[in-house]
C-alpha cells in the first residue's frame, strides 16, 4: 500500500480561526525520495497545513499525524526537528554574519550547549554535508556575502546535517534565475536519490510540474485532489486551484499609430548597464525581462529619478527631461512600483487607507495643516472598489491582505498620481495564479482605458507573452534583442535569456 512508504502521513486534518475554517478534513502524505507539489491560492490553506506538518500549529480534534508509521499524539516543533521534519523558508532563517559551517551546525552546539568549539572539525564536516550534494561553497565563507541561491544551499545543507527525512521549501525559486533554478533542481534530485522527501512549494505551476513526482491541491482550506504530474496540465492544475478556465492571449499592437510618451537614447550607468535605448507610446505595456542583475531594475530607478545616468538622455513627449530625485520624476508623471512591495512599496502595519492615499496625501491637507480625514477615506473606498481590493476594512493593516491584494494597493496608489509612465517591477512576483490574472487584467485595463504607457519588469516569460505589446530582452547590462509576441514562443525567449 503507497501509504507504508510515507514519510508523513497526516489523516482528517481540519482548523478553525473563531469562524473562519482554514482547513477542512484534509488528508496528506509524502512518501520517501519523492518531490510533493503543494499548491493552491493565497488563503487556501497551504501556510496552516505546513505549521500543523511542523508541529507549529495543533490542528482540531480527530486528526491523525503518522511519522514514519509512528501516530504521534501531539506534535511540536522540538519533536518535528527530531523525527526530520524541517522547513526553508523564504527568509531562510540563517545568521548572515557567521560562516557557512557555523551555520549549518549552529543548531548543534545551541541545543547541546557546547561551549567550546572545533573549527577544524565543524569545517570538515561541513565540506562533507556540501559534498553530499556537490556544492562548491568554502565552508569558511561568511553567509552574508554569498548569493542568495548559493544561501539557500547552505539552509538545505543545514537540514541535511540534522538528519532530515523530509524538507519542506516554501517558494523556493521565488528570488532564483533560471540557472539557479535548474541548479537547485539538481541538488533536489540528488537528494530524493539519497531518499529524502521534499514538499514543494511555489506559484510558479511549471516549476512544479517540473520538480514534482505528485501535486496536492488545495482551494479554500479544502483537498480538492493529489494528483500524479503525469495527469496535469498547466491549465489543469489552474483549474483546479481556481476553479476557473484560464486562458493565455497575446496582444499585438500598432507601432505607428499611437503617440509615443517616453524616449530614452543611449543611457549608461557605468557598471549597471549602458546603451539602453527604447521608445514606450501611449497605452502601450513594453515588457522588459532578462537576469536577476541584467540592469533591468536599476534602469527602471533612474526612469524614477534614484539611479542618475552618467551618459544619455531621457524624453518626456518629445522633450529632454533630467530628474534630480523621485520627486522630480513623479512631477512628470511617472509612477514605480518596485519590485520588492513588502519593505520598499507597503507601510504593512497602517491602514489600508494611509497606503492607498500615501502618494498624494498633499492635495488631503488643509490650510491649518491637518489631514482631511472624510476625504482620505472616501478616496481609499472609492480605490478599493474600483481596484476589485480584497480588504477586511479600510482601517485594517495591510499586513492582513493577501499578497495580490496588497500588490493591488501599491498600484492603486500610483494611479491616484495620475502617471503618464508607470514602471511596474516584477509585479505578480509572489501572488497566486488568481491574482496574478486579476492583476493582469487592471495592467490592461491602466493602459487602454487611460492610455497609460507601462513598463513592465518580469522575470517570467509567459506573463510578457501574455500581457505585453513588445519585449526587450536585457542582459549584461545591454538591451539585446526586441521581439512581438505573436511572432515568438516561449521556449525561443527562455533561450534568448538564458542562452
Amino acid at each position: 500500500m503507497i501509504e507504508e512508504k510515507a514519510i508523513l502521513s497526516l489523516s482528517r486534518i481540519t482548523k478553525r480561526y473563531g469562524g473562519v475554517v482554514a482547513l477542512q478534513n484534509v488528508d496528506f502524505s509524502v512518501l520517501r525520495g519523492e518531490v510533493h507539489g503543494l499548491v493552491g491560492e493565497n488563503g487556501s490553506g497551504k501556510s496552516t497545513l505546513v505549521k500543523i506538518a511542523t508541529g507549529v500549529v495543533q490542528p482540531d480534534p480527530g486528526a491523525e499525524i503518522v511519522v514514519e508509521g509512528k501516530k504521534i499524539p501531539r506534535l511540536t516543533p522540538y519533536l518535528a526537528f527530531h523525527l526530520g521534519i524541517h522547513v526553508v523558508h523564504q527568509d531562510l532563517s540563517l545568521f548572515p554574519n557567521l560562516s557557512v559551517a557555523e551555520n549549518i551546525f549552529a543548531h548543534e552546539y545551541i541545543e547541546r550547549g557546547r561551549r567550546f568549539v572545533s573549527w577544524q572539525d565543524m569545517e570538515g564536516r561541513a565540506r562533507e554535508v556540501l559534498g553530499r550534494i556537490g556544492v562548491d561553497i568554502d565552508p569558511r565563507a561568511v553567509v552574508g556575502r554569498l548569493s542568495f541561491a548559493d544561501q539557500q544551499l547552505v539552509a538545505i545543507c543545514r537540514a541535511i546535517a540534522s538528519e532530515a527525512k523530509l524538507i519542506i521549501l516554501d517558494e523556493p525559486t521565488a528570488s532564483l534565475t533560471f540557472r539557479e533554478v535548474q541548479r537547485l533542481f539538481g541538488f533536489i534530485r540528488e537528494l530524493k536519490a539519497q531518499d529524502i522527501a521534499f514538499v514543494f512549494i511555489s506559484h510558479r505551476l511549471d516549476e512544479v510540474l517540473e520538480i514534482s513526482d505528485r501535486v496536492t491541491v488545495l482551494r479554500d482550506g479544502v483537498k480538492v485532489g493529489t494528483f500524479p504530474k503525469e495527469e496535469l496540465t498547466k491549465a489543469r492544475l489552474s483549474f483546479f486551484m481556481t476553479g476557473k478556465e484560464i486562458v493565455a492571449q497575446s496582444r499585438t499592437f500598432p507601432l505607428d499609430g499611437p503617440k509615443e510618451i517616453l524616449r530614452v537614447e543611449r543611457l549608461t550607468r557605468r557598471g549597471e548597464y549602458a546603451d539602453v535605448s527604447f521608445t514606450l507610446h501611449e497605452g502601450e505595456i513594453l515588457g522588459l525581462i532578462g537576469p536577476r542583475g541584467s540592469g533591468r531594475t536599476e534602469v527602471a530607478l533612474t526612469l524614477f529619478g534614484l539611479n542618475p545616468p552618467d551618459s544619455g538622455k531621457i524624453f518626456l513627449d518629445g522633450k529632454e527631461v533630467r530628474f534630480r530625485s523621485n520627486r522630480d520624476a513623479i512631477r512628470h508623471g511617472i509612477g514605480y512600483v518596485p519590485e520588492n512591495r513588502l519593505i520598499q512599496g507597503l507601510v504593512l502595519d497602517q491602514p489600508v487607507a494611509d497606503n492607498i492615499v500615501i502618494t498624494i496625501l498633499d492635495t488631503l491637507v488643509e490650510r491649518s495643516g491637518l489631514l482631511r480625514p472624510a476625504k482620505k477615506l472616501s478616496i481609499a473606498e472609492k480605490a478599493i472598489g474600483n481596484f476589485g481590493i480584497k480588504a477586511p476594512a479600510v482601517d485594517a493593516p495591510v499586513r492582513s491582505l493577501s499578497g495580490g491584494n496588497q500588490q493591488k494597493v501599491v498600484l492603486s496608489r500610483w494611479i491616484l498620481t495620475a502617471p503618464r509612465v508607470l514602471i511596474l517591477d516584477t509585479p505578480t512576483h509572489g501572488v497566486d495564479v488568481a491574482a496574478k490574472e486579476s492583476i493582469y487584467e487592471m495592467i490592461l485595463n491602466l493602459a487602454k482605458d487611460r492610455g497609460i504607457g507601462i513598463l513592465l519588469i518580469s522575470d517570467e516569460e509567459h506573463e510578457v507573452l501574455q500581457v505585453c505589446h513588445r519585449i526587450l530582452v536585457m542582459k549584461e547590462g545591454r538591451i539585446v534583442r526586441e521581439y512581438v509576441p505573436s511572432e515568438v514562443t516561449e521556449e525561443v525567449l527562455r533561450k534568448e535569456i538564458v542562452g
